[in-house]
């Protein structure tokens, strides 16, 4: 156990000069959903575990140092709706930073992350989790940019009119021709192109279309576990070459092979006692525990993500891996990997596997610094060849 012991420490004190940058956490959404915004009703100062995987004090035991604070709203909010609740979730991260100024420090640069870290405080991000944010306008995604959003996540769980999911059924077969424009204007902005959620065409389009590296903010391996949600090794291998990041996530039913087969015999035993596999009511729930009690759920550990980042460095190198926890937005976390204070037990496990202290560095801090700097210096060098494109989806898709 000595051994484990030292790693830990060594890790802490790696954390505490090279803190972790997560690429995805869903706090807003628990917020909206949990209390509609009113944060003196959680207080995330003082201990929040009765509700939370976050709060302010597991994030500094976490040695978390910047947060991608997820402004998702669900994919099924369309048109208008989908805007203005993503402008509710812009404005509480705006209320926390503006409430805990002693912890949080707002970034929209790489620069400002240096700054944070400089004084100790945790750089507060953004990113958009779908497209569907911006209801096909690109005036409105330049507008998400102003208000601090530094990444759009493409999709969420269902293909958009310009863009196929990695869970739905593929209609557009990647990116549309208004897609691509979406992709151009981000580069032109400085907004990072994120390929979590999508589907593989997706990926494989962005990357060819794309003047900026991109970032996978919370997606692991799709050949460790082969999982939809997950990157394939050609994905992969094609991030040395654009400069972008692959962050791995903890969702245990992306990491764990065992996850995905319990889970759709969940859902189909739901099914065959006349359940939707997501209804929560009592009689449902009744039958989901008679389940879990004959079959117990697989459990996956800080070894499974361990696991994942070990063969993504493998396939995308050193510079390419980063984290990306999908805190607060999964209802069920690995072993060991319980809340956002447990980026110290993946850390001593790589460290224990043999990455050094120079690879540790890299993975936590300064891969993810790194690709917002280098979208960053490619939107100076667009803006001065082209300005904002007004182009609109019925122009260019038909």
């Amino acid at each position: 156990m000595g051994g484990m012991t030292d790693h830990l420490a060594q890790a802490r004190e790696l954390l505490a000069s090279h803190p972790v940058v997560d690429g995805h956490n869903d706090l807003p959404w628990a917020l909206r959903e949990q209390v509609r915004y009113d944060i003196d009703r959680r207080d995330i100062a003082t201990d929040q575990s009765a509700h939370l995987h976050t709060d302010l004090p597991r994030l500094r035991a976490g040695g978390v140092g910047a947060q991608f604070w997820s402004v998702y709203v669900r994919s099924d909010f369309d048109g208008d709706q989908a805007v203005s609740a993503t402008l509710e979730q812009i404005d509480v991260v705006q209320q926390l930073i503006e409430r805990y100024p002693a912890d949080l420090r707002r970034a929209l640069t790489a620069d400002d992350m240096e700054a944070a870290r400089a004084e100790g405080r945790i750089a507060s991000l953004m990113g958009a989790e779908g497209g569907h944010s911006i209801n096909c306008s690109l005036a409105t995604l330049r507008a998400f940019h102003r208000l601090g959003v530094r990444y759009m996540t493409l999709t969420h769980n269902d293909n958009i009119a310009w863009a196929d999911s990695a869970t739905d059924e593929p209609r557009a077969g990647g990116l549309t021709r208004f897609g691509e424009e979406v992709v151009r204007e981000m580069n032109r902005i400085g907004m990072l192109v994120d390929l979590s959620h999508v589907s593989a065409d997706t990926m494989r389009d962005a990357l060819r279309v794309t003047e900026a590296p991109v970032v996978f903010s919370h997606s692991s391996s799709r050949a460790v576990c082969d999982h939809p949600r997950n990157v394939p090794d050609d994905v992969l291998a094609q991030l040395p070459a654009n400069g972008g990041i692959a962050m791995a996530t903890f969702v245990p039913k992306f990491v764990l092979p065992a996850a995905i087969a319990w889970t759709k015999a969940a859902d189909e035993n739901m099914r065959a006692h006349g359940f939707h596999p997501l209804d929560t009511t009592e009689p449902a729930m009744k039958v989901q525990r008679a389940f879990e009690e004959a079959n117990p759920r697989p459990e996956a550990t800080v070894e499974t993500v361990a696991d994942h980042l070990d063969h993504m460095r493998e396939v995308a190198g050193i510079d390419h891996v980063g984290i990306g926890g999908d805190y607060d937005g999964v209802a069920f976390t690995p072993t060991g990997l319980d809340d956002v204070a447990s980026y110290p037990n993946l850390i001593a496990e790589l460290s224990r596997r043999g990455w050094s202290t120079a690879d540790l560095s890299k993975l936590t801090w300064e891969n993810a610094v790194r690709t917002l700097r280098a979208a960053e210096d490619v939107a100076r060098a667009v803006q001065s060849t082209r300005g904002p494109s007004n182009a609109t989806i019925e122009e260019l898709d038909g």
